[in-house]
């Protein structure tokens, strides 16, 4: 008999995540439209007010894993969770760009390690024997936020045209996540006292190198054209209120392929689910940049959900069988950590080529570097996986 995947806890670290994404991503895509219409800024100033929250997710992802992996993983979650909810008040108090800025960049710490501590927790609570299985299922709760947080957001901004109200809504879906997770019951486990000299395999998982080096050659790609992609639509396509078919769509790709996924991780096929979803992603990443119309826009969209629906649990997976089981809050700090590198980067290189040459330079830029990304996947990363995994 398969032991359980939909257990009370992991169902609650589930919903918990949804609220998450939820509250996150219906601020992504109309971000850039508040900066340039509140504040007026340019292309390359919304890239570099942006890109704070990736640089201090980025920062604090490493010390993230460490501390999920030595301390009480519940207390580590609340503590985060709570930081993460209560910075969205911010938004509602932000007068200026200086002032948005220190917000953003803030709220990027409190996000980075939630992440880590929430996918930490999930993992924690599966049946080993279901474990690759639940992290593809898993994904699927910022999957339908992605699909409907930024629909709703959009459609706020259509109808009333109100940011303070979107703000506010981020602000209670993150406190009804705190909530969910307050209910968690974890068994007690054996936390790791051992005095050891402080080194960088305490906070990253240095057998995933070459992993998180391709990594973040997707996540840059993604950086480009998840932040500006309404902006784009606008302004060149006369979309207005695309994106949220945009990320619709990418959601409809992303769950379609980890359902398909999931079947396949369960049977061991990792690197295979890996390399078809990066080969697939990166043909969503040349339609986006080299048809400038609704098809090639929602098309891509389509696409890219679709490969990275393969890719990402697929990864995940690859860094959770490279580390020992002490290490896991640390191998998923490290994958989220390569994300959040490729992300910041795109976000402020994405905005500099926008300004300086227009954003269809900047999406053959971003097509450009996750091409090498797949190049250096089926190369090299899929044997050096294979010659490290340690299950």
């Amino acid at each position: 008999m398969k032991e359980k995947i939909w257990n009370s806890n992991y169902m609650k670290a589930w919903s918990a995540n949804f609220m998450l994404y939820f509250s996150f991503m219906i601020l992504t895509p109309l971000l850039p439209l508040y900066l340039s219409e509140e504040f007026g800024a340019s292309k390359d100033e919304i890239g570099m007010v942006l890109s704070g929250y990736a640089i201090t997710a980025l920062l604090i992802r490493p010390f993230s894993g460490f501390l999920v992996d030595s301390f009480p993983r519940k207390v580590v979650l609340l503590c985060c969770w709570f930081l993460f909810f209560i910075l969205f008040g911010g938004y509602l108090l932000a007068g200026s760009l200086l002032s948005f800025f220190i917000i953003r960049t803030l709220h990027g710490a409190p996000m980075g390690a939630t992440t880590v501590s929430n996918s930490t927790v999930a993992i924690d609570v599966l049946h080993p024997t279901r474990r690759a299985e639940g992290i593809g299922y898993y994904g699927l709760s910022n999957n339908l936020a992605t699909a409907i947080s930024p629909t709703v957001g959009l459609l706020i901004y259509q109808w009333w045209n109100n940011y303070q109200l979107i703000f506010a809504v981020a602000l209670i879906s993150a406190g009804i996540g705190f909530l969910i997770n307050s209910t968690l019951k974890l068994k007690d486990r054996e936390l790791q006292h051992e005095k050891r000299p402080i080194s960088l395999d305490r906070f990253l998982l240095l057998e995933g190198w070459s992993e998180g080096i391709a990594m973040t050659c997707y996540s840059f790609s993604y950086g480009v054209i998840s932040t500006y992609l309404a902006i784009y639509g606008k302004e060149e396509l006369g979309i207005t209120v695309g994106a949220g078919l945009f990320f619709a769509l990418l959601s409809t790709g992303l769950i379609m392929s980890r359902l398909v996924g999931a079947r396949a991780l369960r049977q061991g096929k990792v690197t295979e689910n890996a390399s078809r979803g990066v080969v697939v992603s990166v043909c969503g990443y040349l339609l986006f940049a080299a048809v400038h119309n609704p098809i090639g826009y929602y098309g891509a969209a389509l696409i890219i959900g679709l490969g990275n629906g393969h890719m990402f649990p697929a990864f995940q997976t690859m860094f959770i069988n490279l580390a020992p089981n002490n290490k896991r809050g640390t191998a998923n700090s490290t994958l989220l950590t390569a994300w959040d590198l490729g992300m910041g980067l795109g976000i402020i290189f994405g905005g500099f080529v926008a300004e300086s040459w227009g954003y269809g330079t900047a999406f053959w830029v971003a097509w450009l570097v996750n091409a090498l990304g797949v190049v250096f996947f089926l190369t090299f990363v899929r044997k050096h996986f294979l010659r490290n995994k340690l299950r």
